[in-house]
């Protein structure tokens, strides 16, 4: 390794277990000597976030849900007090009822609908608020957004909503922050054997779909989406923001299956 991270501290919100993408994201960055903290929700995340902080040597874990400001508050009152800076933040929350992830689009309640698009989209914004007075010196604020955001995809729904609108905060976010050296991403992974992944109705046949038809007839890894992140949050992306980074062995440019799966 290259020491890509060395000196720098960052929060990594959204790790569910070893199959995470933000695990593989902050496997990589530890790997590049950052320094880690956690956040997760409710004390069940907190039994399975435990002994993977403590793998890379992370001692710094806080219980944060995204839908309440005093608790998004005391996450970053404790950063700064720990700290007293941030370098970079990894944001990989998103949450729908999975049971309107199947059937139509058009019966998607009003209830789930403003919950998706608050957990998924708004956390986003609420977390780059609280982090930017921390950023000191610039930082690096990442998220993770899906092909569903711009192209009908079966299975993801109003998903696919909050994802288009995630991708249009990245914008203009990182035109607010821009001026202070914050720079704002996203990545883009094809599916993914992930616990949010596994929710999603379909998601073997998806999988598979992709792995199958890819350019490179595979679908993303940890370690590829993990090195993507590293790169956008070292030095070498000092002059990339407001971007999606689509990391899915290149499906997003097909416009039909390859012929032997027509």
């Amino acid at each position: 390794m290259a020491d890509l991270m060395k000196g720098k501290r960052g929060l990594v919100m959204g790790v569910a277990n070893d199959r995470s993408i933000a695990w593989g994201i902050a496997s990589a960055l530890h790997a590049e000597g950052a320094e880690l903290a956690f956040s997760y929700q409710g004390d069940a995340f907190g039994k399975r976030v435990a002994p993977l902080a403590e793998k890379v040597g992370a001692k710094l874990l806080v219980d944060v849900d995204v839908t309440d400001d005093a608790s998004l508050d005391a996450c970053f009152a404790k950063i700064e007090e720990e700290w007293g800076s941030l370098d970079f933040v990894i944001h990989a929350i998103a949450f729908s009822d999975k049971n309107e992830l199947a059937g139509r689009f058009i019966d998607t309640s009003r209830d789930n609908f403003k919950n998706s698009l608050t957990i998924s989209c708004y956390s986003l914004i609420d977390v780059a608020r609280r982090a930017e007075p921390l950023m000191k010196d610039g930082g690096t604020i990442l998220t993770l957004t899906y092909m569903g955001s711009n192209r009908v995809t079966p299975f993801y729904n109003v998903m696919g909503v909050a994802k288009a609108a995630l991708e249009s905060a990245v914008r203009y976010l990182a035109n607010d922050m821009g001026p202070n050296g914050i720079r704002v991403n996203a990545i883009s992974p094809g599916p993914m054997k992930t616990l949010a992944g596994a929710a999603i109705s379909g998601a073997r046949k998806t999988f598979k779909t992709t792995q199958n038809n890819s350019p490179l007839r595979d679908n993303a890894t940890l370690e590829s989406i993990g090195g993507t992140a590293v790169y956008l949050a070292s030095d070498y992306g000092a002059c990339t923001t407001g971007e999606v980074i689509i990391v899915d062995g290149g499906f997003h440019v097909l416009g039909m299956n390859q012929p032997e799966n027509l």
